[in-house]
C-alpha cells in the first residue's frame, strides 16, 4: 500500500513530547522522513525508537534550543547540502510563560515566550522557505491557540505570541500562495493533554481532553501535497477549516 508522504521530508520542531511528537510519529508513519527538532536529547530519542518500531528509517534528530537564530540557520543550511530540499514544515514549539497580571510580569519571562513562540518561527520562514520553493508542494502548518483571539486574562505573553503568530503567518501565506507551490497554514489544536497544557491548568482532568495523537490525525492531512488550501486555520474543536482574514474596514 502505497504511503501518501513517501520520499517527503518533513521537519518539526518541539517534537520530544507532547502535540510535535505525536505529529512526527504521525508523518513518519505517512511515510515522510523526519528532521525532528527539539532541545530534550532523550525525548528525540524515544521518538525514533518509535519511529523505528514502523519499520521506518530512523529520524534525523536535532537537539536545538530555537532562540540559537544562528543555529537555525545553520540548519537550513545543512538541510540543502543533505536533501536540497523541505516538504513540510510543523512549526509546533511552543511554551505558556507565566500566568500572571501584566503588571507583574518581568521583562525576561515576557522576551522568552516571544523569542519561542514568534521570533523562532519567523527565523524557521526566513530558513526554511528557500527550501520550502524547491519542494514540488511545500507545506508549512504552524499551531497557534483560541488565546490568540479570545485574549484571556493572565495569559498575556502567551495570547500576545499566538496572536502575532497568526498574522506573521496571514503575511507569508499570503506572500507565497500564488507564485510558489508553497501553501501555509494554521492550526489550532484546543485544549490538549499535554504537559504545557498540565501546568497552565493544573486542576483540569486531563482525560477530558483530546489527547495529541487525535491532534496529530488532522494536522497530517495539511502536509500532504494534496492539500491547496493557504491562509486557513483548522479549528480542531469545531472540526473547522476557517478563513482567517478579517473583514474589511
Amino acid at each position: 500500500m502505497p504511503l501518501p508522504l513517501a520520499s517527503r521530508i518533513a521537519l518539526v520542531t518541539g517534537a520530544s513530547r507532547g502535540i510535535g511528537y505525536a505529529t512526527a510519529l504521525a508523518l513518519a508513519k505517512a511515510g515522510a522522513h523526519v528532521i525532528a527538532v527539539a532541545r530534550t536529547q532523550g525525548g528525540l530519542e524515544e521518538l525514533d525508537d518509535e519511529i523505528r518500531k514502523l519499520g521506518r528509517d530512523s529520524a534525523t534528530l536535532v537537539p536545538l534550543d530555537l532562540t540559537d537564530f544562528d543555529a537555525i540557520a545553520r540548519l537550513g543550511a545543512a538541510l540543502y547540502e543533505r536533501h536540497g530540499k523541505l516538504d513540510i514544515l510543523v512549526g509546533n514549539a511552543g511554551i505558556a510563560g507565566p500566568s500572571s497580571p501584566l503588571g507583574h510580569i518581568e521583562l525576561k519571562p515576557w522576551t522568552d515566550v516571544i523569542a519561542i513562540n514568534l521570533t523562532a518561527n519567523f527565523q524557521l520562514i526566513r530558513c526554511m522557505e528557500p527550501l520550502l520553493r524547491a519542494s514540488d508542494a511545500g507545506r508549512a502548518v504552524f499551531i497557534t491557540s483560541g488565546s490568540a483571539g479570545k485574549a484571556p486574562a493572565y495569559r498575556g505573553p502567551y495570547a500576545a505570541s499566538k496572536a502575532a503568530l497568526d498574522c506573521l503567518v496571514r503575511v507569508w501565506a499570503k506572500e507565497t500562495a500564488t507564485t510558489t507551490p508553497i501553501r501555509v497554514n494554521l492550526f489550532n489544536p484546543g485544549p490538549t493533554r499535554t504537559k504545557m497544557r498540565a501546568k497552565v491548568m493544573p486542576g483540569e482532568d486531563p482525560q477530558t481532553l483530546t489527547t495529541p495523537d487525535q491532534v496529530a490525525e488532522l494536522i497530517v492531512p495539511m502536509c500532504l501535497p494534496s492539500w491547496s488550501a493557504a491562509g486557513q486555520i483548522y479549528d480542531y474543536p469545531s472540526r473547522a477549516l476557517k478563513n482567517i482574514e478579517p473583514p474589511a474596514d
